[in-house]
């Protein structure tokens, strides 16, 4: 039996469907974070993007998401590697770092809703940017 494209293929390699495909919609990706100015450390806070529908957990307009948040990080091949603040369950950060995809990973199980059961998404845990002023972000920096 063959590998699945994800075992069998380089970053790289893949079609962008296959690309796309390696999101598991958990979110986390979607998550403000604040950069502490003096030395560099990343806080993840509990604010979702403006773009983030907090109820299916994806992008509200993925095709234009570069344009309305200009922070929004377009993922690649070649730049995926230098993104430490990936979260460590992505499938990106996995497979760029030689890792396999998690047993909960939808392309896995066949079920888009496995990583809600396995806990891995932000799914319920967010508030909007729309709703708070970017002045209290701090108050929302996860513990």
């Amino acid at each position: 039996m063959a590998k699945p494209f994800y075992e069998s293929k380089s970053l790289a390699e893949m079609s962008a469907q296959e690309w796309e495909s390696l999101c598991d919609g958990c979110g986390k990706c979607c998550v403000v974070q604040l950069q502490d100015a003096d030395t560099d450390q990343i806080w993840r806070t509990t604010v979702g993007c403006k773009l983030l529908d907090l109820k299916t957990v994806r992008c509200s307009d993925y095709a234009n998401r570069h344009s309305k948040v200009p922070s929004c990080v377009k993922l690649s091949p070649a730049n995926i590697a230098d993104l430490h603040w990936m979260p460590d369950t992505c499938a990106y950060r996995l497979l760029s770092e030689g890792q396999p995809l998690p047993d909960w990973h939808p392309l896995r199980t066949g079920d888009p809703n496995s990583v809600v059961q396995a806990g891995i998404s932000v799914k319920g845990t967010l508030v909007s940017e729309r709703d708070i002023d970017e002045a209290d972000f701090e108050d929302y920096i996860a513990e």
